[in-house]
């Protein structure tokens, strides 16, 4: 190659010959690095390390690391170019995707489905036998979003500039194409056709692939225009697929809830349940379901990136090198570290961990202030909570508990007559129940609250056996939820200053 050089990356031995001049920020995404912030330069989510060779700092690198970090080789990839031989250390981090093997009652069809779990982060995506319930196969990736930021916000953002929006409905849905032929080339059997696929995805996911406008969801009241049913063919989305089956993106149910959410109202079961259920979804963005039967009610209130590891200064998602739990020991924080390995930084349930520690042993106030005038507190070398960090913790915590009391409120019922709340997600699943109830995060009994696993994968999975009599937009099943507006709603602001302490 005329004017290349070679970058080599370590520990995976990959050497690339690139045109010098390259953008470190358009090579590694596919080598494991995250643009948390979307490449804008406003973490350092995506810090490489120079092990020899030349990668000179730019001026935005010398204001955004420190003098130590420089010397140290640390450079962010975001804002790095190669022009010159180097080798750099990146960290291709293997994280847990949380599929879906539950057991559900159904009625046997013919014919194979696809049901797919279409996550801001990670993307699950199932082949399943419609006579027998089975699954035939799996396969899960990050969401090629992901390059453009971590979170739905600075994807909106992009989506508003000129050719923002196509960018990213290409990436999603050559992203879910790639995935559904990767499945169908080692497990589709015996010729059987692919009958029909079923999406669901939070409303900005449900907006972005289904190319509708996201000017609503970027401002005030936060209401989208079009949110229902969506239903293409194969061929309109450019997948090949035989039989070109009609793919459908489930309804959402209001606002920034999704049709996840929808999915996990089906998978728990809240419509048949004849006493009070809670569904509680915690991340960037997080979602409440409160109700039974005929009656329920939903919101959704934006609680930060502090779940999912962004805005902490050693933030990063649920992976290799993550400290994943924190407990005490001889009146000191002991870490369990994701992989065995040394820790690199921490992840939304060992943050939830290490402040329920912090306030046990007195390091943190219940005001959220860093006790005895540090300014950080060390975990485990090189990890340490710094005061922002508890902040940003205090702000997602605070607005998950303010939107569960607005809605118990709206209920008129008290925290003790719901007989159970199901915890959704992957960060759902993986959070110590202990520490959540001890900052506060989620007020209930440990023994009212249950993780439910991957409920949208579930709940995609009962749409695909859903008759085409039996209510297939979800009008009926909509229409006895009621989402309820927390950005407009009087008593939010206030219940959610007072959910800011800590208990």
């Amino acid at each position: 190659m005329i004017n290349s050089v070679l970058v080599d990356l370590q520990p995976i031995g990959k050497t690339l010959e690139v045109p010098r001049g390259t953008l470190l920020h358009d090579l590694l995404f596919a080598y494991g690095v995250e643009f948390p912030c979307g490449g804008n330069g406003r973490c350092k989510g995506c810090r490489v390390r120079v092990l020899s060779g030349s990668l000179s700092p730019m001026a935005e690198e010398e204001e955004i690391l420190s003098s130590r970090e420089l010397a140290e080789g640390w450079r962010l990839a975001c804002r790095s170019m190669v022009t010159d031989l180097v080798t750099l250390e990146i960290k291709q981090w293997e994280t847990p995707i949380l599929a879906d093997d539950s057991a559900f009652e159904f009625a046997p069809q013919e014919g194979l489905g696809i049901a797919v779990d279409l996550g801001t982060t990670t993307i699950v995506v199932q082949l399943i036998d419609l006579q027998t319930g089975h699954v035939l196969g799996v396969r899960a990736a990050l969401n090629p979003q992901v390059a453009f930021g971590s979170d739905v916000m600075s994807r909106v953002q992009l989506a508003l500039t000129l050719d923002g929006e196509l960018r990213l409905r290409r990436s999603i849905r050559e992203g879910i194409g790639d995935m559904i032929a990767d499945l169908l080339r080692t497990d589709l059997r015996g010729g059987r056709q692919i009958h029909k696929v079923t999406i669901v995805g939070n409303t900005v996911m449900h907006h972005l692939f289904c190319g509708i406008d996201v000017d609503p969801l970027a401002h005030y009241p936060f209401e989208p225009v079009h949110d229902g049913l969506q239903t293409f063919r194969a061929a309109e989305l450019g997948w090949t697929i035989s039989g070109d089956p009609a793919v459908s993106f489930l309804p959402c149910l209001g606002g920034f809830v999704g049709s996840d959410i929808l999915a996990g109202v089906l998978a728990t079961k809240m419509p048949e349940s004849d006493s009070l259920v809670a569904l509680v979804d915690l991340g960037t963005n997080g979602e409440v379901v409160l109700g039974m039967g005929e009656r329920m009610l939903c919101a959704s209130t934006a609680a930060g990136p502090a779940f999912e590891g962004a805005r902490i200064t050693r933030g990063m998602r649920a992976a290799t090198g993550a400290i994943s739990e924190v407990r005490i020991s001889g009146r000191r924080p002991r870490c369990r570290v994701l992989g065995n390995e040394p820790p690199r930084g921490i992840c939304g349930s060992g943050l939830v961990d290490a402040v329920a520690v912090g306030l046990e042993l007195g390091a943190i106030s219940p005001s959220g202030r860093l006790t005895g005038g540090v300014t950080e507190w060390l975990l485990e070398p090189p990890v340490s909570l710094s005061q922002n960090d508890i902040r940003e913790l205090q702000l997602a915590k605070g607005a998950i508990a303010a939107a569960i009391r607005v809605l118990l409120s709206q209920w008129r019922a008290e925290a003790q007559e719901v007989s159970k709340v199901y915890l959704a997600g992957a960060f759902g699943n993986y959070i110590n129940r202990t520490s959540a109830r001890r900052i506060g995060l989620i007020d209930f009994p440990e023994e009212k609250v249950q993780p439910a696993g991957n409920t949208a994968l579930l709940g995609a999975k009962l749409a695909l056996f859903r008759k085409d009599k039996e209510d297939p937009d979800f009008t009926s099943l909509r229409r006895r939820i009621t989402h309820i507006s927390l950005a407009s709603d009087p008593q939010f602001q206030d219940v959610f200053v007072e959910c800011m302490s800590f208990p």
